[in-house]
């Protein structure tokens, strides 16, 4: 994996965390995955890379959070495109030469799965099973202004989807599991219990 020194303007890497769990029914990311509250599987994957980074979070930040910087959105409420315009706003003020998104609660995405992002170089996104390109994606400061204009509940997959020259990872089977609910949480549970090596692994 290319690391921030090999670039001349860091990419930063932002984890979307200030959903609401409203299909959850409880603070997800605080709920116990394979031994560890979920949202750390997404962090340590984040902080493995070695990027830059910020942890966008609704009202308050996680416990579990350590010392990484966290942005909150006071907008979160009004959906996950506050969260992104929020991201490329920070990646922007910062001349960031791209913004490598990832979910809070996606804890089968790897460091690994991430650095094939950065590799691959901006514009690149994961191959998602209805065969839409999506997050994790490393989008690059062309798209910000479009990204800061992100409301509601509309995501980044448009934005994406018309990205010219973007790069589709395909990520395997189960990869990009996003828990939405406690059913989802058992099944990250069981592949992260079972196939640690392959999930967690930098």
């Amino acid at each position: 994996m290319s690391g921030p020194d090999n670039i001349a303007t860091p990419i930063l890497l932002a984890v979307l965390g200030a959903g609401r769990s409203s299909r959850f029914g409880a603070n997800k990311l605080a709920s116990v995955c394979a031994g560890k509250p979920l949202g750390q599987w997404a962090l340590e994957a984040a902080i493995r890379t070695g990027l830059p980074m910020i942890w966008i979070a609704g009202d308050a930040a996680p416990g579990f959070i350590g010392d990484t910087e966290v942005v909150l959105n006071l907008r979160s409420i009004e959906g996950i495109g506050t969260s992104v315009a929020l991201a490329a706003r920070f990646a922007a003020e910062r001349g960031a030469s791209a913004l490598l998104v990832t979910l809070a609660d996606m804890p089968l995405v790897s460091t690994a799965l991430l650095g094939r992002l950065v590799d691959a170089g901006a514009p690149a996104a994961c191959l998602h099973a209805d065969g839409r390109p999506g997050v994790p994606a490393l989008l690059p400061a062309s798209a910000f202004g479009a990204l800061m204009a992100l409301s509601g509940d509309q995501g980044a997959g448009r934005i994406i989807a018309g990205l010219e020259g973007l790069s589709i990872i395909e990520c395997g089977s189960g990869a990009l599991l996003d828990v939405d609910t406690p059913q989802a949480l058992a099944v990250a549970e069981l592949a992260l219990t079972t196939e640690i090596p392959n999930t967690s692994s930098s």
